[in-house]
This record gives structure tokens, C-alpha cells and sequence, in this order.
């Protein structure tokens, strides 16, 4: 297990529904550091009791989980926690996600199918007070924050209709829905026909079909993460920062 000389002690908390990436996560970040501490959480609500009982420094968490999407808890972190630094971390590699995540608070933003460095190097980078973005995403995200450019009818969606987009398009029931984020089955009715007017859609077949082809569902979760045996500890962050 690496330890760097005179390294600080780091709290990090874990935030993601799949066991398996967190068993993943947590066996890279402890082998990144023996004066990391790691706990973890498998959805919003947990990770906010989490946050209440124990101080922690950094949250790395998924955009989409059950009961509160990732773009929620990131605004309570950073409203209720304004001390401790958010790091996402999620399979969608799309613009439109890394742009909601900054201007929802994050510091940080990288995909699940990164190498073990870029992740280690974005915890570097945000818990020093930095921005991480991975290199191949920056240029399209400030290309997308300062000259905005007619885009995907995505941009249209609010954060809980996109997540509620997301939930159709992986097979979810409206009342599966309702029940994952605590609304009645008319208000995600509702949010339902808000999406089809705006998207320009008459049925539910055609809204996955538009799902698909835009990668909107979550996709499957990658058959490893890249975890090495003995992960170094990065001295800096070279990802591109904005």
C-alpha cells in the first residue's frame, strides 16, 4: 500500500448504488493512500445522513442512483456542505452532464471508464482546490458553456426531467419511478408529457427510441474498473482544468 511522506489525513465519502463499484472504488482509494479514510453510501438520502454524522473532506459520486439523482445532491452538498468537495464520477460521457454537474456545484467530473490515474488525479486536483475535467471532454464543455451552439433537444429537459427520461428509457415503471424518487405517479405522469411536448414525441416507444439513440440510459456498468494492485499516488493533476 503507497503512503506519500507527511501525506494529510482524507475523508472521502463513496457514493453509488452499485455495490460493485464502490468494492472497486474503495480498494483503489485505500491503496492509494494509508491516511485515507473511506466510507460509502448507495444513494442520495444515505450519503446526506453520512455527511450530518461525520465530516468528511470529499464526495465522489454517481449522476444516476434511486431516490435522488446525482445533480440534487450535489446542489444540497454544496448548499448544506459547503466545506467539502464534490467529485463526479459516472458513465455518462456526454457534455450535457458534465455542464449540469459544474453548474450544479461540482469541482470535479470524470467517467467511469477512466484509468485508476485520471480518477487519483482528479482527487488530487479537487481536494486542492482545483477544477478536473478528463482532456477529451474539456474542449466540448467550454465549447458548450461559451458558445453555446444549436444542440440536442436535450437541453430543453430540467435535471428531473432528464432523470426521469433516463429511468423510462432503462425500463422503469411510472409508479417504480415514483416510489424511487418519493413523488405521486400524477407528478411523474406529468413530467412525462412535459418531455414528450418538448422533445417533440407521441408516444412512449418513440422516447426510448430517442433515449437510446442519444445514450440517455445508464449504460452497463464496464465488466471491471481499472484498478491496479499497487495504484501510485499522484504528486500532481495534469487533467485539464477550466
Amino acid at each position: 500500500m503507497t503512503q506519500a511522506k507527511g501525506s494529510p489525513m482524507l475523508r472521502i465519502l463513496l457514493v453509488d448504488d452499485h455495490a460493485v463499484v464502490r468494492q472497486g472504488l474503495m480498494r483503489l482509494l485505500s491503496g492509494a493512500n494509508d491516511n485515507w479514510e473511506i466510507q460509502e453510501a448507495a444513494h442520495g438520502f444515505e450519503a446526506l445522513d453520512a455527511l450530518r454524522a461525520s465530516a468528511f473532506d470529499l464526495v465522489v459520486l454517481d449522476l444516476s442512483m434511486p431516490r435522488m439523482n446525482g445533480f440534487d445532491l450535489v446542489r444540497r452538498i454544496r448548499r448544506d456542505f459547503p466545506g467539502v468537495f464534490v467529485l463526479v464520477l459516472t458513465m455518462h460521457s456526454e457534455e450535457q452532464y458534465a455542464v449540469r454537474a459544474f453548474e450544479a456545484g461540482a469541482q470535479g467530473f470524470v467517467t467511469k471508464d477512466c484509468a485508476a490515474q485520471e480518477l487519483l488525479n482528479a482527487v488530487a486536483q479537487v481536494v486542492a482546490g482545483g477544477v478536473y475535467i478528463s482532456t477529451a471532454l474539456a474542449a466540448r464543455v467550454i465549447q458548450q458553456l461559451h458558445a453555446p451552439q444549436p444542440g440536442p433537444k436535450l437541453d430543453l429537459l430540467s435535471n428531473r426531467e432528464l432523470d426521469i427520461l433516463q429511468r423510462i428509457v432503462k425500463g422503469q415503471k411510472l409508479t417504480d419511478i415514483a416510489e424511487d424518487l418519493h413523488l405521486s405517479i400524477k407528478t411523474v405522469s406529468t413530467h412525462k408529457t412535459h418531455i414528450l411536448e418538448k422533445l417533440g414525441l407521441d408516444s412512449t416507444a418513440a422516447l426510448i427510441r430517442f433515449g437510446l439513440e442519444h445514450h440517455v440510459g445508464a449504460p452497463p456498468l464496464p465488466e471491471h474498473l481499472h484498478v491496479p494492485d499497487h495504484p501510485p499516488l499522484p504528486d500532481a493533476a495534469p487533467g485539464a482544468a477550466m
